[in-house]
């Protein structure tokens, strides 16, 4: 079983109103990762991603291109570690 891992992803470009949480609340399920996603008042999607690093991983890359009406310029990282939880639920936040 590979490592437990917790980042945190700002996504920037056009990612407000394009189904952008929806979207990524179904891919992190698919992916077995927890955490949440919310729009911030600047315009961009904050995601909190944990569980497997190779599922959160798959999913950080799958950020950078979101559902097909976003347009990502760029998605800001930070890895919150030591994390020795699992993965839990994933939740979209308003």
């Amino acid at each position: 079983m590979s490592e437990c891992v917790r980042c945190q992803a700002t996504v920037k470009g056009r990612v407000q109103g394009v189904a952008f949480r929806h979207a990524t609340y179904l891919k992190a399920t698919e992916l077995g990762v927890g955490g949440s996603v919310r729009n911030r008042p600047d315009g961009s999607v904050q995601v909190q991603a944990q569980g497997r690093e190779d599922a959160v991983r798959r999913l950080l890359s799958w950020l950078h291109v979101g559902p097909p009406m976003a347009i990502v310029q760029r998605v800001e990282v930070t890895w919150q570690t030591p994390y020795e939880g699992g993965a839990g639920s994933f939740e979209v936040r308003y």
